[in-house]
C-alpha cells in the first residue's frame, strides 16, 4: 500500500467523544467523519474487527465490518502503532462504545517498532528518554506532563505581558561566560577565529537593555551550564529572566509569588495541590526568612556572616563538607545553609540576605553591607528562583568582578570573569532595578507533579550511546 501525501481529516477523537456523548447504545448519528491517528489495539471477531485509534486528543474505537469496510482483509492485518486515516459514520455500538464505523481507510505510515504493552507502556527509562516519540504514545502521563509545561510557559508569558514587560531575545553565543556562577560550555567560531561560550544566563544583556531605556524586559530562553546531571539538573534548561527599573528586591519578591501562584491557578485551577503525595500550596504571600535565621535554627546556635570563619568551617566539617581555602565567612555560611536547611523547605519560601561574597551582581543591603538585597525562593526542597536589587555602581561592580577573577585563579571554575562591556554599560547609568531568574523546568516539575526533571523536558540530555 502506497501511503498518500495528505489526509484531510476533519475530526478528532476527543471532540467526537464530547459531541456525540448523547448517542444511546446501538444508535447511529448519520454523520460521516474523517479521523486519523495510531492504532493502539486491534481485535477481530470473524467478520468484525475493532481497533482503538489514538490521536492528539484522545481515543476512539474503529468498528469495521467485512460487509461494509473496503479492504477489510487488509484492515485486520494492521500492525499496532500504524497510522491510519479512516472515513466512516459516528455510531455507538450495542455494547456502548462510541465508534467510527469504517467505510474506507488508508495506511498513512507503518510502525516498525511496537509501543510496549497497552497497559504498562514502555518501562525502559533509557528507551523512554532517547525515543520520546515512542514514550508519548505508550505512556499517557508523559503527554500530560509536557502539555502542562506548555500551558505553564504560555501563562508565564501572558502574565509578564499583562504586567507591561517587553519580551526580548539576547545572544546565546557569548565572548565570555558571565551573568551567573557556573561552568560554561565552550565552542569555537571559525569565521571570527574566536572562542565563544554558550550563555549561562542572559542577565547582563537584559540589564543593558534597561540602561537603554526598556523599563521592564523579560526573556524566556535556554541557558547552558556544563555541570552534573541529576533528577533536578539538566545541562540545558529554560529560564525566565526579567528586570524592572525602579523596583527593589521586595517588589520583585511580591511579583514572583503572585506570578507563580497565578500560573498554578491558570494551569491547575487551584493554588492548593498535592506534590508527590504531600500537600503543597502556591498561594501568596510566601514567608520571608533570612539565610542566617534559617541556618541558626538548623545548627542550634546563632551564625551569620559575622561569625568567625574558623567556627563556620568547624560546623561544615561536622557535616562532612570539604571547605575550599578560598571560602570566606560568607561562602561558608551559604554552604552551611545549603547542607542543613534546603531539604526542609517545603511550601514556597523566600530566603533573603545572601552574603556579599556569593552575590557579585547584587546590591548591598542598606542595613548590613556584608549581606545583599538578594533572595532565592525554595519550594518542595529545591531552589526555584533567584532575584535581587541589582548592583548599579560600576566601580563597585568592577571590584566584585576582580574578586571573582581572583577566585577563578584560585581554582573556582564557577567564578565569573570581568565583563568590560557590561561595566561600560553601567557607566552610562543603570537606574535602581530589580531582577529575577525563575527556572521553568523546576516550576514545571511542581506543576506536573513530577519528581524527575527529565519527565518535563521533551528531549533531556543523555550520554551518547557508544558502539
Amino acid at each position: 500500500m502506497n501511503p498518500p501525501y495528505t489526509f484531510a481529516h476533519n475530526a478528532h477523537a476527543g471532540d467526537l467523544q464530547t459531541t456525540y456523548s448523547h448517542l444511546s447504545d446501538g444508535e447511529e448519528s448519520g454523520v460521516t467523519v474523517m479521523v486519523a491517528g495510531r492504532v493502539m489495539l486491534l481485535r477481530t471477531q470473524g467478520k468484525l474487527a475493532f481497533a482503538t485509534m489514538r490521536d492528539a486528543t484522545g481515543e476512539i474505537q474503529l468498528f469495521a465490518l467485512a460487509s461494509l469496510t473496503q479492504e477489510f482483509e487488509e484492515f485486520v492485518k494492521i500492525h499496532l502503532g500504524d497510522w491510519v486515516g479512516v472515513t466512516g459514520e459516528v455510531v455507538r455500538t450495542k455494547r456502548g462504545e462510541l465508534s467510527v464505523k469504517v467505510s474506507s481507510w488508508v495506511l498513512l505510515a507503518e510502525a516498525l517498532h511496537n509501543f510496549g504493552d497497552k497497559w504498562a507502556g514502555i518501562s525502559d527509562f533509557d528507551l523512554r528518554y532517547r525515543h520520546r516519540e515512542a514514550d508519548l504514545w505508550a505512556n499517557a502521563t508523559t503527554r500530560t506532563s509536557l502539555l502542562r509545561r506548555s500551558a505553564m510557559i504560555r501563562s508565564v508569558r501572558e502574565r509578564c505581558w499583562a504586567a507591561n514587560f517587553v519580551e526580548v531575545e539576547t545572544p546565546i553565543l557569548n565572548p565570555i561566560p558571565t551573568g551567573a556562577a557556573a561552568r560554561p560550555f565552550k565552542t569555537y567560531h571559525h569565521a571570527l577565529d574566536s572562542d565563544f561560550y554558550l550563555r549561562i544566563a542572559p542577565e547582563l544583556w537584559l540589564k543593558r537593555l534597561v540602561v537603554g531605556g526598556f523599563e521592564r524586559v523579560f526573556e524566556l530562553g535556554r541557558v547552558f551550564r556544563n555541570e552534573g546531571v541529576s533528577p533536578r539538573h539538566n545541562p540545558e534548561f529554560t529560564m525566565l529572566e526579567l528586570y524592572a527599573a525602579y523596583w527593589n528586591f521586595e517588589d520583585m519578591m511580591a511579583f514572583t509569588e503572585e506570578l507563580v501562584a497565578g500560573v498554578a491557578l491558570d494551569v491547575l485551577g487551584a493554588t492548593e495541590v498535592t506534590y508527590q503525595g504531600r500537600p503543597f500550596s502556591f498561594a501568596a504571600p510566601w514567608p520571608r526568612r533570612t539565610m542566617a535565621e534559617l541556618a541558626s535554627e538548623a545548627v542550634g546556635e546563632d551564625v551569620s556572616v559575622h561569625t568567625s570563619r574558623q567556627h563556620l568551617v568547624e560546623l561544615l566539617e561536622q557535616r562532612e563538607v570539604v571547605v575550599h581555602p578560598s571560602w570566606g565567612p560568607g561562602r561558608c555560611l551559604a554552604e552551611l545553609f545549603e547542607v542543613s536547611c534546603e531539604e526542609n523547605l517545603w511550601d514556597p519560601i523566600f530566603v533573603t540576605e545572601y552574603p556579599l561574597e556569593v552575590s557579585p551582581l547584587s546590591r548591598r543591603h542598606q542595613e548590613d553591607g556584608d549581606v545583599t538585597e538578594r533572595f532565592e525562593s525554595y519550594a518542595a526542597t529545591r531552589e526555584l528562583s533567584n532575584g535581587f536589587s541589582e548592583l548599579i555602581d560600576p566601580v563597585d561592580q568592577r571590584a566584585r568582578f576582580e574578586e571573582q577573577a581572583r577566585l577563578a585563579a584560585a581554582g573556582d571554575d564557577e567564578a565569573m570573569l570581568i565583563d568590560e562591556d557590561y561595566i561600560k554599560a553601567l557607566e552610562w547609568g543603570l537606574p535602581p532595578t530589580a531582577g529575577l531568574g525563575l527556572g521553568m523546568d523546576r516550576l514545571a516539575m511542581l506543576i506536573a507533579d513530577e519528581a524527575n526533571i527529565r519527565e518535563i523536558i521533551a528531549f533531556p540530555t543523555l550520554k551518547p550511546l557508544r558502539d
